[in-house]
């Protein structure tokens, strides 16, 4: 134990601060090695996180850049959007504005035709209406004179004569019938009693 107490005392006042010049010497050659060690891959370290440090910025451009076509194809497809709605209202008004010609056109041509086949029918009614005229002053005609040919007691067979009578008969019927609103036939029946 003297000896330990003696190595203590001998390492006292400053020199504790000093370490043994073994130690500075296998501290020396260690700390060699580490720098050449770290100076040998330094160079590779420095490379790999140099590639490392790329990537992740190239990584960060092309997020950008994705987010940046992603923004682009967005603002495209809300104006493909937009225009595809427009073009929807426009041909939907126009579709409707066809719709409202084709019905007014419809319609025109409804009415035209229906003016048409009334006109065809006035027509038709005022050819039969005349028609019926002329084949009732004929029998009207040849039963006035008839009639006379009884009351006179002569035949009337001059044309002209008979035309004249027929004429005159028939104005008498019209104004007759305009002034009183009987029909033709009960005129021509009242007329019949009277003579």
């Amino acid at each position: 134990m003297s000896s330990e107490v003696h190595a203590s005392s001998q390492y006292e006042g400053w020199q504790l601060l000093i370490p043994p010049f073994y130690d500075v010497l296998w501290s020396a050659v260690a700390l060699v090695i580490i720098v050449g060690v770290l100076w040998k891959s330094l160079p590779k370290i420095q490379a790999t996180l140099d590639e490392r440090a790329e990537k992740i910025e190239g990584g960060l451009r092309e997020a950008e850049r994705a987010r940046e076509e992603a923004k682009l194809a967005d603002e495209r497809m809300q104006r493909e959007l937009g225009e595809a709605r427009r073009e929807s209202a426009q041909t939907r008004e126009r579709a409707q504005e066809e719709a409202k010609q084709i019905v007014a056109e419809a319609r025109a041509n409804a009415q035209a035709e229906a003016e048409r086949v009334l006109a065809a029918a006035d027509r038709q009614i005022e050819a039969e209406r005349q028609q019926a005229q002329i084949s009732l002053r004929a029998d009207v005609g040849m039963l006035a004179t008839e009639l006379a040919s009884r009351i006179v007691g002569e035949s009337v067979k001059d044309q002209a004569l008979q035309s004249r009578v027929i004429d005159r008969f028939l104005d008498d019927l019209e104004a007759e019938q305009s002034g009183s609103g009987a029909t033709v036939g009960g005129s021509a029946g009242t007329t019949g009693q009277e003579a």
